[in-house]
Formats: structure tokens, sequence, C-alpha cells
């Protein structure tokens, strides 16, 4: 008997769901664009900004086939978004006061052909876009971090934590260099 995902441990999951990279399919940009539509309507919050990013939002590197968007919005709208997006399918994976994600396409036979991670935060918590822009305006830099995510891959195919962990201190530095390169490019305290 095949158990639930719901009644699967981490490394279960993680054989199931395996790190995967491929290189970049134009296909990637008109998944976050039908997403985008369908959030937006769904959602249907006025204040709300809609952002692809990750690695298949940069069209130079390798990257999990994997669609992530960024979803900025208001505070009071959490609860709202939370009930909305488990209302539609969207399978919950955490909850914090100020931040929610979400995945869709993680079917009990694995993946499905078009996988989303969603990323709903207040206005201002972006820092990816700020990765994102940097890994598209400095070639080299996305090259390296390509190089990063190739070696990472088969090491760590089945510990999604530790891909990510191993990402991290490169992820950061990244990000701390766009921001002060890019100050105040993204400041959405208010739409």
């Amino acid at each position: 008997m095949k158990k639930d995902q719901s009644e699967m441990s981490s490394e279960e999951l993680w054989h199931l769901y395996p790190i995967i990279l491929s290189e970049h399919k134009d296909c990637w940009k008109d998944w976050y664009l039908e997403e985008k539509e369908t959030l937006k309507r769904i959602l249907k919050l006025d204040n709300m900004i809609l952002s692809h990013i990750g690695s298949t939002s940069v069209d130079t590197i390798w990257a999990k086939p994997t669609v992530d968007i960024l979803v900025e919005a208001d505070g009071g709208d959490f609860s709202a978004v939370f009930e909305t997006l488990a209302k539609h399918g969207y399978i919950h994976m955490y909850r914090t006061k100020t931040r929610m994600s979400f995945v869709k396409g993680y079917l009990p036979e694995g993946f499905a052909e078009k996988v989303y991670h969603i990323h709903v935060r207040l206005f201002g918590d972006n820092d990816e876009l700020y990765f994102r822009d940097y890994l598209i305006e400095h070639p080299e830099t996305a090259k390296e971090y390509e190089t990063l995510k190739l070696g990472l891959w088969k090491p760590f195919e089945f510990d999604r934590d530790g891909y990510t962990n191993a990402k991290g201190e490169f992820v950061k530095a990244v990000t701390e260099k766009a921001k002060r390169l890019y100050r105040g490019r993204y400041i959405r305290s208010e739409i």
C-alpha cells in the first residue's frame, strides 16, 4: 500500500521529488505568465505584486524545472491568501506571521509537467529579486552559480535541504552585493 505524502518522512519525499537540473527552457517564462494570471484571478488582491524568481527566471543557466513565484502583499491579506491557495489545490509547506510557502505540481507519483513554488511575503521582503537581477546582468556570476549547482546536484540529489544549504553562502554574498549595487530598486512599502 502506497503511503500518503503527508505520512512520508523528508527522506521519502526527497526520493519521490529529487533534485533535477535542466538546461534553460523558454517555456518556463510562459508557465510563469500562466500561473501569474491564475494567482491574480484567484487571490483578487488589490495590493499585490507577482514576480518570477529563481533560476528559471535567468535564461542563461541550468535550473530545477520549477517556476518560483514571489507574491508580495499586505500582511493583513495573509489569512485570506492562505485559505484561498489551500482551497485551490496548492500544498502548504510552511507559514509564519510574515511568510508563507506553497507548492503545486507535486503529485503522489512524482512531479507534474509544470511545477511551481509560491513564496508569499510582505512588501519589501524580496531579496530574490536582487539576486535574480544580478545574475541576469552579470553573466559570469550566473555561470559561477550554475557551476556550483551542477557540482551539488548529484551529491544532494535526494537531500533538498542539503542542496539549498550548500548554495547558501554564494546566494547570500551575491544578494548582499546586488542590494548595494541596486540600492532601493525594490523598496515597496505600498503600491
